[in-house]
């Protein structure tokens, strides 16, 4: 048996027609699904996938510059609120402040980091394991490829004020 990935359908089909009329099928069925699905199973959906997303981040040694904590966490906000005032009121911020640390403009302070991180625990504690850590994982990981991809800026500056005056 081959499988045709474009289509998700194997290759048990007579022509090329059935299977597309049978991938459409499988489409449509699988939209009527998810239209019937209720905004609770939706979220959790959503939840489940952020934190997959967030754990495959956290294996990989990327040195990249992309802003996966602001990106994760508006995924986080925009997947529980409908508007991000409301997640901003709940951990007891300013909306402003809020804006800043999603658009990278500041740094999120370590209250930020810990009332993100209990708001996580009682939001996936219905929805899956989700560990009290993972927001500063994903933090300081960023963090460590940053600093390690812009080497070229910080580096040689840096290197002028450090010396080694003990003999090893």
């Amino acid at each position: 048996m081959i499988v045709d990935t474009e289509y998700g359908v194997d290759s048990r089909y007579t022509s090329k027609n059935e299977q597309e009329n049978q991938a459409t099928a499988l489409m449509e069925a699988r939209l009527k699904r998810m239209k019937n699905l209720s905004n609770e199973q939706i979220v959790k959906a959503k939840l489940m996938q952020l934190k997959l997303k967030m754990e495959e981040y956290l294996k990989k040694p990327v040195y990249d510059k992309q802003n996966y904590f602001s990106e994760f966490l508006k995924l986080y906000i925009d997947s529980i609120y409908s508007k991000r005032s409301n997640f901003a009121q709940d951990i007891d911020i300013a909306p402003v402040s809020l804006s800043q640390v999603i658009n990278k403009h500041r740094e999120p302070k370590e209250e930020f980091l810990m009332k993100l991180m209990i708001h996580s625990e009682k939001a996936y504690k219905n929805v899956c394991e989700f560990h009290k850590k993972t927001w500063y994982q994903v933090y300081y990981h960023e963090k460590i490829c940053e600093t390690m991809s812009n080497q070229e800026k910080w580096r040689p500056e840096i290197e002028k004020k450090v010396k080694l005056s003990a003999a090893i």
